[in-house]
């Protein structure tokens, strides 16, 4: 076989090559560079989400401001069509 030397420098890798990669990855300009942009990008600020609303009352508003979008959105829809052609009764789409 190949004898001590290969084995001390299987051993010498072994060690090293753990700790160089806990190194490199673990310098925080690294980790600035490669991690934070990415991080941001699959996490957001929580100021740029969605909140939806938890307060009873807030849920109500909501519901309303968006049934009135709804309609408004149904009533331009209805006014582009012509009026000689038969559309859907639009109270049956409401929900």
């Amino acid at each position: 076989m190949a004898g001590p030397n290969l084995e001390v420098f299987k051993f010498g890798l072994y060690v090293f090559f753990p700790v160089a990669i806990m190194l490199h990855y673990g310098n925080p300009e690294w980790y600035d560079k490669h991690v934070v942009p990415a991080r941001m990008k699959f996490f957001p600020p929580l100021e740029s989400t969605n909140k939806p609303p938890t307060d009873p009352h807030d849920i109500r508003n909501e519901i309303a401001r968006m049934k009135a979008e709804r309609l408004a959105k149904m009533d331009s829809q209805q006014s582009t069509h012509s009026p000689s052609a038969p559309s859907s009764n639009a109270s049956s789409r409401l929900v």
